[in-house]
């Protein structure tokens, strides 16, 4: 057994890439040498397109495609690797040691390459409403100049570009490429982390809805477009051609083929179902159970024109159960010989009319529906008859792809819960929380991510909707610390970035909706734990992270900054290792080092100085599936050595690793 470095940066998803076209084409892979001389695996191209000699499409020749100047660099910045983490701040956390969730600081391309290998595949949902491209708004702006090797080795620096705004100016020249370089990037990288039945939901405006459903195809493939939702807000009335007010979600899946498969609906309960529901419990009690004067009531209710959905106010009739109902034909649609039967009236015991082309149900399945008086007879036999459906059978109904609702209520709301102005448009929880139930209602375990999170509106609406189905979904938030302006009633409150705000709003919305879940508040989790994008936590020792993982763990002495906590290794670790930043952690003392156990020992971590025999054994003695040192803890080759044999003798089942 060796002890095997950390790389301890970002997956190199170039190297992915080659390893699933090798995957497909094992023949176009070849062998070449990097700019260090390395030997590195390494793609054919010619090889590649002989393999796709019927569907490449070169040169000058005309193509479908949406292109843009600056798109081949925002696609290599997907790609490219860095020597970043996030380090935990307990201090800005809330049930940081219980919590299932995680709040991010920092630039989102940042921090979606960090997540990539603990969350591949493992996000549900993912809500974004990115900064909207009207000219005068901000977008990121990435730095594409340099390569891979370039931007690892100044990883201890910050980036002089990556963790600004821009503004987005027309007279940039680049009104719309910037932005969809901005989105394009982190698009790509978000569609990893879906799960094979995942979804994608992005807020736009007027401005760049064309342009982001092209790139949604791109990224997507046009194929798993699922919808395009039109959300109309107050128009204004001396507006020139139309009142506008509209904003719009574009909704992708990860494979829809998938979710036909899996006959994957979105319901919704019909708008006005329970006024209507209890607008007839009043008739039929007013009526002291008297169907006919019940029905009386309830129509003469209805023509209040009640603000409902438009197709129940077809529930007019009240029967004798006092539920209401309407009324639905009894006749096939196509002729079949064995739905052809007579049909008795129950009073004169004569055959009512039959459809001509027979009746809806078999012969048993009609004597049953007349069993149960779920068929409606006329006075005598020349009426025809119908079945009953309940309102009660139908409260839900597909999702509607439009609807209108007012964006002030998000933002007074906001305010209110502040106690300040803080953030001018605010998504709104109600309806996030409307489309994460539909998408999520079959599976209430799940993560949500959104990596434009603003004043946090996402998670709050996880919070509400988890009290209101006893769920357990989970959040993820990405917000870039953004600075509020000097003058604004936030900063002049004690806010210093947008990150702020929507951390305050998190733990007041969290405190609220814990006291309004009464005695099931326990179940809840409303807290969070807080990240900060930082720097690599490994010293600037003018060598790149990779020659950091050479198996001499002597020549890395030293190699970690020393402002960083164990706590910190700890995260970048798991991050490293593809493990869950929300496991719970423990720490303890271990022959008097302080020790770290992640999932109840699925990880211990010791990052001391000084790692002793006693150290070694005690953790190997717990059989963990993952270990982890400080390499510099060793006093020398001997004790490393002396290490890796402990545990092949007492737990050689365990992973063991050194930073």
């Amino acid at each position: 057994m060796t002890v095997d470095k950390l790389k301890m940066h970002s997956p190199d998803l170039t190297a992915r890439n080659v390893e699933r076209i090798a995957e497909l084409f094992p023949q176009v892979i070849t062998e070449s040498r990097d700019a260090e001389g390395n030997v590195t695996l390494a793609v054919d191209f010619d090889l590649l397109r002989q393999e796709l000699s019927d569907h490449v499409v070169e040169g000058p020749q005309e193509r479908y495609q949406l292109d843009w100047p600056g798109k081949r660099a925002a696609a290599f910045a997907a790609n490219a690797a860095i020597a970043k983490t996030l380090r935990p701040v307990r201090e800005e956390s809330v049930d940081f040691d219980t919590t299932k969730n995680l709040f991010i600081e920092g630039d989102n391309l940042d921090a979606l390459k960090l997540l990539q290998e603990s969350y591949l595949g493992k996000v549900k949902l993912i809500y974004i409403d990115p900064p909207y491209n009207t000219g005068n708004d901000f977008v990121y702006e990435d730095d594409f100049a340099e390569s891979s090797a370039d931007y690892l080795a100044r990883s201890g620096q910050k980036s002089e570009a990556g963790d600004r705004l821009v503004a987005n100016t027309e007279a940039n020249g680049r009104f719309h490429s910037d932005w969809l370089s901005m989105m394009y990037s982190r698009l790509k990288l978000a569609r990893g982390l879906l799960t094979d039945d995942g979804v994608l939901v992005a807020a736009i405006d007027d401005h760049e809805h064309a342009n982001l459903r092209s790139l949604l195809d791109q990224v997507f493939g046009a194929e798993n477009f699922l919808a395009s939702v039109v959300w109309q807000g107050v128009g204004k009335n001396d507006a020139r051609f139309t009142a506008g007010g509209l904003d719009y979600m574009l909704i992708y899946a990860r494979n829809q083929s998938l979710l036909v498969a899996n006959d994957v609906r979105w319901t919704e309960p019909k708008r006005g179902y329970d006024l209507v529901m209890n607008a007839a419990a009043a008739a039929w009690d007013k009526s002291r159970h008297d169907p006919a004067r019940a029905t009386s009531l309830f129509r003469e209710w209805w023509r209040t024109k009640p603000d409902t959905e438009k197709g129940l106010s077809m529930y007019s009739e009240i029967d004798e159960t006092g539920q209401p109902f309407r009324r639905s034909p009894v006749s096939s649609p196509n002729p079949r010989e064995n739905l052809m039967f007579e049909v008795l009236h129950p009073l004169t015991g004569k055959p009512v009319p039959m459809p001509p082309n027979g009746w809806r149900y078999s012969r048993d399945s009609m004597a049953e529906k007349i069993k149960q008086n779920r068929i409606v007879f006329g006075k005598d036999e020349a009426a025809t008859i119908s079945s009953k459906t309940y309102l009660n059978e139908v409260e839900q109904q597909a999702i509607r792809p439009a609807f209108f609702q007012v964006r002030a209520n998000a933002s007074d709301a906001l305010n209110k819960l502040l106690g300040v102005t803080a953030f001018d448009y605010p998504k709104d929880v109600g309806v996030l929380a409307k489309w994460i139930d539909a998408i999520t209602s079959s599976d209430k375990e799940t993560v949500i991510l959104d990596f434009f999170a603003g004043s946090g509106s996402t998670a709050h609406a996880v919070m509400n909707l988890n009290s209101a189905d006893q769920g357990n979904r989970r959040f993820i938030l990405i917000q870039l610390d953004e600075a509020l302006d000097d003058g604004s009633a936030a900063r002049k409150r004690g806010y210093g970035t947008l990150a702020d705000v929507a951390r305050e709003r998190l733990r007041r919305a969290g405190a609220q909706v814990k006291q309004a879940a009464g005695l099931l508040a326990s179940d809840l989790d409303v807290g969070f734990r807080s990240f900060h994008v930082g720097t690599t936590n490994m010293a600037d020792r003018l060598a790149t992270a990779d020659d950091l993982m050479q198996p001499a763990l002597s020549d890395a002495v030293g190699s970690v900054k020393p402002d960083r906590t164990d706590e910190d290794l700890l995260f970048q670790v798991l991050l490293d290792w593809g493990l869950d930043l929300a496991e719970p952690t423990t720490v303890e003392e271990v022959s008097s080092r302080r020790v770290l156990s992640v999932a109840d020992g699925a990880l211990i971590a010791c990052f001391a100085d000084e790692v002793n025999d006693a150290v070694v054994k005690a953790i190997a003695a717990r059989h963990p599936l993952r270990a982890v040192f400080k390499d510099s803890g060793f006093a020398n080759d001997a004790a490393r050595i002396n290490a890796e044999q402990i545990f092949r003798e007492v737990s050689p089942e365990t992973e063991v690793r050194a930073i």
